[in-house]
């Protein structure tokens, strides 16, 4: 491929593809969370920093193709924080998204039957979860350290909670009702944990602008929408991991193989698993528009009157992750 012009400088701050198209969402984030990236090291890392930032500066090597600069991009990306530039820690990248959820998934599916199980599970997921709010905190308007310890709390007890009581409910239903409860455990943990973790926006509002990028005003009614699309994408993106692998396991453990092999269990649901994750968790990010809308007639009624005299019928905000 040719080289890049001087004259055709591509702007590498916004997605390589048409974000405007579920499809372009979907390939940004097949790019995003490819866990390949995880096994990057340090010396790849910090070589598609310095490319990254040379062509900011205008200060490129000849000879650099478009290619290779969104490999350096990606690469990026997948490991420095985009507001603070810091390298990010290795759980908390997107790139671990998919490896992390399918071995932690899959145990939780495997070991929901004891009491000291679930538990320990419920509270690893959790866990995992305050590692990745807090690796990928904004740089703009950090969550507190009390906060994310409050929502650490608040989910690892909800998902707890939901988790024990429905076993206890579930005792003597089909097994397979059992195989669920992990399931509505992570799903009940996602509408506490993200709500009280961005509790901030609730009260505040997120910040609203126009088409052109102008910052016109902090909405509360925004923030709900935006906190509503995360929460569901969240739970939509766990349900074919969790859904579907308990109608397989359920036919597989009356087969020989698990009945020779009882211990292979474990690994096989979360091979399972992670087969539905690699591409659940980029088509379920990209539902929606990370750029997303609502329409000024939604808005508080101040901010809602000091458009209208503008004749803005429509403002933009960041949904987040």
């Amino acid at each position: 491929m040719a080289s890049i012009k001087s004259s055709e400088r591509i702007n590498i701050e916004a997605p390589r593809y048409d974000q405007s198209t579920y499809s372009g969402r979907a390939k940004h984030f097949f790019i995003t969370t490819n866990p390949l990236n995880v096994f990057a090291t340090g010396s790849q890392l910090e070589r598609a920093r310095q490319l990254i930032q040379q062509y900011r500066n205008g200060q490129e090597p000849s000879g650099l193709t478009v290619n290779e600069l969104w490999r350096a991009k990606n690469l990026y990306d997948s490991a420095f924080h985009p507001d603070t530039g810091e390298k990010m820690f290795i759980l908390g990248r997107m790139s671990a998204q998919v490896p992390m959820n399918m071995f932690i998934t899959g145990c939780m599916m495997t070991f929901y039957k004891t009491t000291p199980a679930v538990v320990f599970w419920q509270w690893f997921n959790q866990s995992f979860n305050a590692v990745v709010n807090y690796s990928n905190r904004s740089g703009d308007s950090p969550i507190s350290t009390q906060r994310l310890g409050v929502s650490y709390v608040a989910a690892t007890a909800g998902a707890m909670g939901t988790a024990l009581g429905l076993n206890h409910l579930v005792k003597s239903m089909p097994p397979l009702i059992g195989r669920y409860v992990p399931f509505v455990a992570v799903a009940a943990a996602n509408c506490v944990n993200i709500p009280c973790m961005r509790s901030r926006e609730l009260t505040h509002g997120i910040t609203v602008f126009t088409e052109d990028g102008e910052r016109v005003g902090q909405s509360t009614k925004a923030a709900q929408k935006a906190i509503t699309q995360v929460v569901i994408s969240r739970v939509v993106m766990a349900s074919p991991g969790m859904m579907l692998p308990p109608l397989i396991m359920a036919r597989l453990e009356k087969g020989s193989f698990l009945k020779k092999f009882p211990y292979m269990t474990a690994p096989v649901q979360i091979g399972i698993v992670g087969a539905f994750l690699i591409f659940a968790t980029p088509m379920c990010c990209a539902l929606f528009p990370q750029r997303s809308s609502i329409a000024v007639s939604s808005l508080e009624s101040e901010l809602r009157e000091k458009l209208k005299e503008r004749n803005i019928t429509r403002v933009y905000y960041n949904k987040g992750l």
